[in-house]
């Protein structure tokens, strides 16, 4: 079987390359090179056949004046261009806030917002010397947090009912507009 494979793939001839074995300089990976007479260049031996010191020498030229053209560009001082200042109605980005609607009904605090009113009242009780609001907020969030349901269901209960009358308030306050908006048309007809 070995002897098959090896009349199929038969081994390549290694390029032979002529040129002097003691100018040749090795480098690390065993590539070799020579020093090109003309333009005092190492060059790879493998390559000497297509090196040309006229065609690198205009390559070399070229890449100095692109070199010295990008150097001038970049010792110039940087204007930046200022945009116009632009129209703020123009601006897409932000869309304007709807007007707050005086006659709307407040709404209503949630479950722990009732009881913070009332764990506010009584830190301060405890604690008449504490003005700190972050401490405060800390322990009746903690506080809040332990509290089983039960010991919840009053605040819950309260903020639903709340939350009911606020519903009331504003379907109320919906249909009392749109009375006034079907007055109006009636008056501009």
């Amino acid at each position: 079987m070995a002897g098959a494979s090896s009349k199929t793939n038969p081994p390549r001839a290694r390029k032979r390359v002529e040129a002097e074995t003691n100018t040749l300089k090795r480098a690390r990976d065993g590539s070799a090179f020579t020093r090109c007479e003309a333009c005092n260049k190492d060059v790879p031996v493998v390559l000497i056949d297509m090196h040309s010191c006229s065609l690198d020498s205009k390559i070399r030229i070229s890449l100095e004046s692109q070199v010295v053209e990008k150097v001038a560009d970049v010792k110039k001082p940087v204007e930046r261009k200022r945009a116009a200042p632009a129209d703020r109605k123009e601006r897409k980005g932000k869309k304007e806030k709807k007007p707050k609607d005086p006659k709307a009904p407040k709404r209503p605090p949630t479950a722990f917002f009732l009881f913070m009113d009332d764990f506010r009242k009584e830190y301060k009780e405890a604690h008449p010397d504490s003005k700190s609001v972050s401490a405060v907020a800390k322990e009746g969030g903690e506080k809040w947090k332990s509290m089983t349901d039960e010991e919840r269901k009053p605040y819950v209960d309260r903020a639903t009912e709340l939350k009911a009358e606020y519903e009331k308030e504003k379907e109320k306050l919906n249909e009392e507009e749109e009375k006034e908006i079907q007055e109006s048309e009636k008056e501009e007809e």
